[in-house]
C-alpha cells in the first residue's frame, strides 16, 4: 500500500484509544449530543435537513466519534467530500503549512502562486482528452455551476440550457433551476431563471426529438449540463453510447458541454473523471466535494478556446483560498498515488460483494455504480430509509439518495477489512428491517 494512503485501520483505532468500532456505548443520540441539539433547535436555520442524530467530535480515516464517544465507521465521507478519510497526516501537514504562511489574500485581484500551482495540476488531469484548459476555483460545487452557467452563455452568445430529470446542481437559484432530483427543493422560489429545458435521464433521441423539434431550436442552446453518474437522482449509471449522444448534439450544434463532477469526480468512480468511462470529452468540467479532503473548494475547468471571458465577468474573494488549494495539492498526491486504483479494486470487489447480496435478500431490487460510488435500490423509500437509520443505530454511516436507495461513498482510501465490517453491518440491518416489514 502507497505511505500516501490512509493510516491503517488500526492506527487509526490507536489514534482514537479504542480497539472496535463500530462502538456504541450510549443510547443514540447520548446525553450531550441531546444538549447540543437542542441548542440547535433555538439558533439554527430549519433549512438544514438533518439525517439522523449524529454529532461528531473528531475523526480519523474512516472512524467518527460523536461527542458521547460513540464510534462510527464513515460509508458517506460527508457526502462524497472526505476523499482521502479524515484527517489525513498528508492533508492537515499542506493545511499547517500554508497556514503559517498565507490564510487568506483574494485570487481575483491578486496572484497566488498556490493557487496558480493547483490549476495547473487540474488543467493537466484533462489535458489528455480536453486538451489545453483553464481553470476558475470557487468555493462550492453551487459556485462551479453557476459560474459554468455564466461562462457557457458569454462563449455562445446563446441563452439556453438542457439538464437533466434527477439531476442535482445545487440550490442557489441558477444551480436550483438545472436541479431537477425533488419538486421540494424547487417549491416556493419560483420563477426559476429563464431558458432551461429537462430532459430524462439517460434516453437516447429525447433532446433531438423533443427538445430541438418543439422548445428550443439548437441554436438558442448554450449547454447541455450533464452528471456523468447521478448523484442526489440515485447514483444511477447512464446506458453506454449515452454520454457519447451528447458528445455528438454538442458537436453537431456548436453547444457546450458540461460535465458536472462535482460528485463524480476526484477519483470517486475508479478513474480521476467519471466521464473517461465513456471516452468522452467535455467542454467543461465542474469539480467539488472530494477535491480538497473537507476544505471548501470546486473548480471549473474549460478547454482553453472556452475560458476567454474577459476581467471582470466573473470573481470569487473566497475562491480558491491559500490553504484550500493546498488541502486539494494534497489530496491529489494522494490520489494519484493509489486512492484512485484503491477505488477502482475495492469498489469493484464491494459492488460484486453487493450483488451477491441481493440475491439473497428479496427487498434489494438493485444495485449499481462505478468504483466507490455506489447505489443500493429498495422496493420502497420507506424501507431504504429504514435502512439507514438502523445502520446509524449499528455504527455504520450511510445516506439515501434517488427515489428508494442507498448510497455508498465511503472515503478512497478504504480497507478491504473496513469494506467487511461495513458489509456485515449492512446485511444485519437489512435482515432486520425486513422482518419487521414481514
Amino acid at each position: 500500500m502507497s505511505p500516501l494512503l490512509t493510516p491503517t485501520i488500526t492506527q487509526t483505532l490507536a489514534e482514537l484509544g479504542t480497539a472496535r468500532v463500530p462502538h456504541i456505548i450510549t443510547e443514540l443520540p447520548g446525553p450531550i449530543a441531546r444538549s447540543i441539539i437542542a441548542r440547535d433547535a433555538a439558533c439554527v436555520s430549519p433549512s438544514l435537513g438533518r439525517v439522523y442524530p449524529l454529532v461528531p467530535k473528531r475523526a480519523r480515516g474512516l472512524v467518527i466519534e460523536d461527542v458521547d464517544g460513540n464510534r462510527f465507521l464513515d460509508f458517506n465521507a460527508g457526502i462524497a467530500v472526505n476523499s482521502t478519510g479524515h484527517c489525513h497526516p498528508h492533508v492537515l501537514a499542506a493545511i499547517e503549512q500554508q497556514s503559517r504562511e498565507l490564510i487568506h489574500y483574494c485570487s481575483s485581484d491578486w496572484y497566488l502562486p498556490v493557487y496558480i500551482e493547483l490549476c495547473e495540476r487540474l488543467a493537466a488531469t484533462v489535458a489528455p482528452s480536453m486538451g489545453p484548459a483553464k481553470v476558475f476555483l470557487a468555493n462550492s460545487g453551487t459556485e462551479a455551476v453557476e459560474g459554468a452557467i455564466k461562462l457557457a452563455r458569454f462563449t455562445t452568445g446563446r441563452p439556453n440550457v438542457i439538464a437533466f430529470h434527477g439531476a442535482f446542481h445545487g440550490r442557489s437559484l441558477g444551480a436550483l433551476t438545472l436541479t431537477a432530483s425533488k419538486a421540494k427543493y424547487r417549491s416556493g422560489f419560483g420563477p426559476m431563471i429563464a431558458g432551461v429545458f429537462h430532459a430524462p435521464y439517460g434516453e437516447f433521441g429525447y433532446i433531438d426529438n423533443v427538445i430541438f423539434k418543439h422548445l428550443s431550436e439548437p441554436s438558442d442552446v448554450a449547454a447541455i449540463i450533464v452528471e456523468p453518474v447521478q448523484g442526489e437522482g440515485g447514483y444511477v449509471v447512464p446506458p453506454p453510447g449515452w454520454l457519447a449522444e451528447l458528445r455528438e448534439l454538442c458537436d453537431q450544434h456548436g453547444i457546450v458541454l458540461i460535465a458536472d463532477e462535482v460528485q463524480t469526480g476526484a477519483g470517486r468512480t475508479g478513474t480521476m473523471w467519471a466521464c473517461e468511462y465513456e471516452r468522452i470529452a467535455p467542454d467543461i468540467l465542474l469539480a467539488g466535494k472530494g477535491l480538497a479532503s473537507g476544505m471548501p473548494l470546486a473548480a471549473i475547468i474549460a478547454r482553453s478556446p472556452i475560458m476567454q471571458w474577459t476581467p471582470g465577468k466573473h470573481g470569487s474573494t473566497f475562491g480558491g483560498n491559500p490553504v484550500a488549494c493546498a488541502a486539494a495539492l494534497a489530496t491529489l498526491d494522494i490520489l494519484q498515488d493509489g486512492a484512485i486504483q484503491n477505488a477502482a479494486t475495492i469498489g469493484a470487489s464491494l459492488l460484486a460483494d453487493l450483488q451477491t447480496l441481493r440475491h439473497r435478500q428479496h427487498a434489494i431490487t438493485a444495485v449499481h455504480g462505478r468504483g466507490l460510488m455506489i447505489g443500493i435500490d429498495f422496493v420502497s423509500a420507506e424501507f431504504a430509509t429504514a435502512v439507514e437509520q438502523e445502520c446509524f443505530r449499528r455504527g455504520l454511516l450511510v445516506l439515501t439518495c434517488g427515489d428508494r436507495s442507498l448510497r455508498i461513498a465511503p472515503p478512497l482510501t478504504i480497507t478491504e477489512g473496513e469494506v467487511r465490517t461495513g458489509l456485515h453491518i449492512l446485511t444485519d440491518a437489512i435482515s432486520a428491517v425486513a422482518t419487521i416489514a414481514a
